[in-house]
């Protein structure tokens, strides 16, 4: 429903461009060029007749003077040269006027060319519609090739896929396979739904998703997703997720509707529009009439040309089209580089950001974490071990996913109860029994247990276990820092962007990764609220914020910052829905590379309204003092409109 209100929108301002749907495509490929070729050459038809007519028209009144080409019959050969392309501008028009949408850009194009017909310049009358109906097809074909270039960027998905029967194989629509049929995947081929990987492994490419081409190297059981295509071996595929509920087709639809959310640009520029088309009206009415009240010799003809030639300089074609391009192409640039974003308004906010606030666990490490040492106090270690990583199966945090790794099973058949999950502390529950806390040193004063104090000058993470009520010993983990970090931190600085880490990490651990990456600023021991509080403290300074998290766990931050940005898009439906921003490779430089998009998009797009302003005004002054001819306005028309579009589509082709 929003996308046809704002379809209807454009009507409203007058620009016929967005009323082609570019999300209409055939799944047949090969049939889908045949049908764009032949589209359109039909586009095209109208104005070939009226050129070939015309210029029969201008030769016939300038070299081959004939006798019978005068009066009636000339007007007549120009009304039949001007009717293929200004009557469906002219029926337009009444349609608009019908639906209460009286001024639109058709109806200012058929007084101007009507009116230039009434005073008896009938060449340009048809050649100024002529023109007109050409630059409109350009114009369709710039957005119609500029949408379809993201479509088929992002619409990886094949048609069919071989499904395993049996002992057979057979094709099958990928939309007619059901979840728990096996699907087999042969070299070069790409995958068509999501599932888990049979086969011992598989080498993929996974371009399709994030944006990169590196291979990437999946072992049986884990999930490969709809999109990435098989390099090596034949392997088989378990189907988990039907063919609409696919990764890439969430991704797809979130792009799709991305464009449908309109900057504060865009939206000034229609509301601007529907106030700027009356007035020019007016002012040309105006042009033509006035001067009779103070000009000796006024003649009505040459004050009505004037008028015409002002009418047709106002089109506001080149804003209402090329500015929303400008964004789309910039939302697709995002999506080339393995970045979604959910709307255009956030490319206009990552153009403004100021400072990153960045969680330091998977965005700026890998979340990977691995036990380094294992200190037991009064206990066993495989006791230790035992009931750590029992109470850990009740977690989904990496550190507990790190622990039950270590402990290679020894936690099954453990009974597990009472589990409580402390914010930003850790867990309590009981193990056969006996109760145990396992968290941080938070959790330990929380609940008056003594222990150790210089385990926390370690530049580990540390999980410590109390055994009912008394200290039993730690855990040091380590996370590796992700090998992009130091780059994206850098590339930041570069353009005087400001860096923080917020975690609920240790503040020696906190400090050990900011001083590696060069972080501006870091904070440690952090709870949810405490990062909500930091966050505050910087917006009352009146920066522009961009945090970058998990997109789940750190609503509250991702909520207050003016962008949310998620890392792990393959990861978590979850964090797809929260988050403004997905960076779909989990690569901390792609922060800064949609920061650059942003501030060029937004650089494109004030250049297209400097170059629609600054043409059009100047050949409006020019128009309404006698010195531009309708050629000129025609220009200043459909020729910035076209400037305009060239302009904002070469966003898509710029490497960032």
């Amino acid at each position: 429903m929003e996308e046809k209100t704002n379809q209807k929108n454009d009507r409203q301002t007058g620009c016929s461009c967005t009323e082609n749907n570019p999300e209409n495509h055939s799944d047949d490929n090969d049939h889908k060029n045949s049908t764009e070729s032949k589209s359109t050459f039909q586009m095209f038809v109208p104005a070939i007749i009226s050129f070939v007519l015309l210029l029969i028209a201008i030769g016939l009144d300038n070299y081959f003077t004939q006798s019978w080409f005068t009066g009636w019959t000339r007007i007549a050969w120009y009304i039949v040269a001007y009717i293929p392309v200004g009557f469906p501008v002219i029926k337009e028009a009444f349609e608009s006027i019908r639906k209460g949408e009286i001024f639109s850009e058709f109806l200012l194009m058929g007084i101007a060319t009507i009116g230039a017909f009434a005073i008896g310049e009938y060449p340009e009358g048809v050649a100024v519609m002529l023109f007109y109906s050409v630059g409109e097809v350009f114009q369709m074909l710039a957005v119609q090739r500029a949408k379809n270039n993201i479509k088929l960027l992002l619409d990886q998905r094949p048609d069919t896929a071989t499904v395993i029967q049996g002992e057979n194989t057979i094709s099958k629509k990928a939309s007619e396979i059901n979840i728990g049929e096996i699907i087999q995947l042969r070299p070069g081929e790409k995958l068509a739904l999501d599932g888990k990987l049979l086969s011992d492994s598989a080498s993929l490419n996974t371009a399709a998703l994030t944006g990169e081409s590196k291979p990437d190297t999946k072992q049986k059981g884990e999930t490969v997703l709809a999109g990435m295509i098989n390099l090596n071996t034949v392997v088989q595929v378990e189907v988990t997720t039907a063919y609409s509920d696919s990764k890439l087709s969430k991704i797809l639809e979130m792009v799709q509707e991305a464009t449908a959310k309109k900057a504060p640009t865009e939206l000034f520029i229609r509301k601007f529009a529907k106030i700027y088309t009356p007035i020019v009206v007016f002012l040309a009415i105006g042009i033509c009439l006035i001067p009779m009240l103070f000009v000796e010799n006024y003649i009505f003809a040459d004050w009505l040309y004037r008028a015409l030639i002002f009418l047709v300089i106002s089109c506001p074609c080149a804003l209402v089209i090329s500015i929303p391009l400008g964004y789309f192409g910039g939302i697709g640039a995002a999506s080339k580089n393995g970045i979604l974003v959910k709307g255009s308004s956030f490319l206009d906010i990552m153009a403004n950001i100021q400072v990153v606030v960045m969680d330091k666990t998977g965005t700026l490490t890998k979340g990977v974490f691995k036990v380094q040492k294992v200190v037991a106090v009064d206990v066993s270690e495989d006791d230790l071990v035992k009931y750590a990583s029992a109470l850990e199966t009740k977690s989904t945090h990496p550190v507990g996913t790190a622990i039950m790794e270590y402990a290679k099973g020894a936690e099954k058949n453990i009974s597990v109860t009472d589990v409580e999950e402390i914010a930003g502390h850790g867990l309590k529950g009981k193990v056969d029994g006996n109760e145990i806390l396992a968290g941080n040193v938070k959790l330990m004063k929380k609940f008056n247990i003594s222990y150790n104090a210089e385990i926390e000058n370690t530049p580990f993470t540390i999980i410590v276990i109390a055994i009912n009520q008394k200290y039993a010993g730690y855990f040091l983990i380590a996370d590796e820092i992700k090998e992009d970090a130091k780059q994206a931190i850098k590339s930041l600085h570069k353009i005087n962007v400001k860096t923080v880490m917020l975690s609920g990490d240790k503040q020696a651990v906190v400090d050990a990764v900011a001083k590696e990456l060069n972080i501006d600023q870091a904070y440690g021991d952090l709870l949810p609220e405490n990062k909500v509080q930091k966050v505050e403290a910087l917006k009352k300074e009146h920066l522009h914020i961009a945090f970058v998290g998990d997109g789940v766990n750190d609503a509250p931050v991702v909520a207050l910052a003016d962008a949310g940005i998620a890392m792990g898009g393959l990861g978590s439906d979850a964090t797809i829905e929260t988050a403004d921003i997905v960076i779909q490779n989990d690569q901390p430089t792609k922060i800064f590379t949609a920061i650059n998009i942003g501030k060029k998009t937004k650089q494109i797009v004030y250049q297209n309204i400097g170059l629609a302003f600054g043409v059009k005004a100047i050949v409006l002054v020019l128009g309404a003092g006698g010195l531009a001819t309708m050629w000129e306005a025609v220009f200043a028309d459909v020729g910035v409109a076209l400037l305009a579009i060239l302009n904002a589509v070469r966003i898509q082709q710029r490497k960032f």
